[in-house]
């Protein structure tokens, strides 16, 4: 990270917000980062937990992914860029397809677009467990992205760029993700709606997240999407582990949503690999040699047919777990 500088698409989010922490935190002596977003109120308070006068460093820039030309403003002198940006509400996507799509799709293709004009040298993209045989409007835009992404590398020609994707699942404490969302329920009327009692999802930190980002950053050759080995929690036990007294309604499925989510299909499959940590799914047209990248990082085969479902994971969240959890990663001020 010495003397490079990095831009964050969507920089105000959760996890924007927690990758600017880490760097800035663990790489002083980077030289710049640049917070990326549409939204001025996000940027003037993250401003006031990230003050230039305190990080020198740091640079605020007001543009939209929609934009290409101030995308290409922005990505001028930058090494590396981080894009999560997207609209990421499964019903608001649902309601409002166009707008999804122009931002989701036409975003991805405007980052690319504007790295590959701006000799840009890594981009990692944020991708979620929905894009994995999606059945809603934001699942498909972000496969979509992810194709874009991946694509992306074989029409770089001679320039020094690696575009390469995370894929992670609900990450514990971010804007509008269940537990929040639990939490205030809890505060305000004592009613946790719970949408169907069997529900599963994988269960990632934001320091998790952070991680995912830092090693695609770090070791990617380009083209592949990095999934990381996480636990699952049924949406009982969240509810149950946050408001034991409170009433739980089901109140039924919403618009595109899923009981179980997946992060790799068994098609998928015949191109993952096991990284130890993370699994990886290599590119079907890699620009290197896939026997290099298996001894480069030791990589094992994952058997045909395996799949990475929130339903079947070996790794499960308790409900003690969880309050730990929530009390360490997102409110400290939550009673275990």
């Amino acid at each position: 990270m010495k003397e490079k500088s990095i831009l964050i698409t969507g920089g105000t989010g959760s996890l924007g917000k927690a990758l600017t922490k880490h760097i800035l935190t663990k790489y002083p002596e980077v030289k710049r980062l640049v917070i990326f977003s549409r939204d001025e109120q996000k940027q003037f308070e993250m401003e006031q937990d990230f003050p230039q006068k305190v990080y020198p460093q740091i640079r605020y820039f007001i543009g939209d992914v929609r934009d290409q030309e101030r995308l290409e403003r922005a990505f001028t002198n930058i090494d590396y860029v981080i894009h999560a940006a997207a609209m990421k509400h499964v019903h608001i996507a649902e309601y409002n397809p166009d707008e999804c799509v122009k931002t989701n799709v036409g975003g991805a293709q405007n980052v690319i677009n504007a790295a590959l004009k701006t000799n840009v040298e890594r981009v990692v993209a944020l991708s979620t467990d929905k894009a994995c045989a999606p059945i809603n409007l934001y699942g498909a835009t972000k496969l979509t992205s992810d194709k874009l992404f991946i694509a992306a590398n074989n029409i770089k020609g001679k320039r020094n760029i690696q575009f390469s994707v995370v894929r992670y699942g609900n990450v514990m404490g971010s804007n509008g993700s269940v537990i929040p969302f639990f939490i205030k329920k809890k505060k305000t009327d004592g009613i946790l709606p719970i949408t169907v009692s069997s529900m599963t999802r994988f269960n990632i930190s934001l320091q998790g997240g952070v991680d995912m980002v830092m090693h695609a950053l770090d070791s990617a050759w380009g083209g592949e999407v990095f999934v990381p080995k996480i636990p699952s929690y049924r949406i009982v036990d969240v509810a149950e582990a946050i408001g034991p007294e409170c009433q739980k309604p089901v109140i039924g499925i919403r618009p595109g949503e899923k009981i179980h989510e997946e992060m790799i299909t068994s098609s998928d499959s015949f191109f993952t690999y096991d990284l130890g940590k993370y699994y990886v799914i290599l590119p079907q047209t890699p620009n290197w040699k896939t026997a290099d990248f298996i001894s480069h990082f030791n990589a094992k085969k994952v058997e045909e047919g395996f799949s990475y479902n929130s339903n079947n994971n070996a790794e499960w969240e308790t409900v003690d777990g969880l309050r730990k959890l929530i009390k360490e990663f997102v409110d400290p001020s939550f009673s275990i």
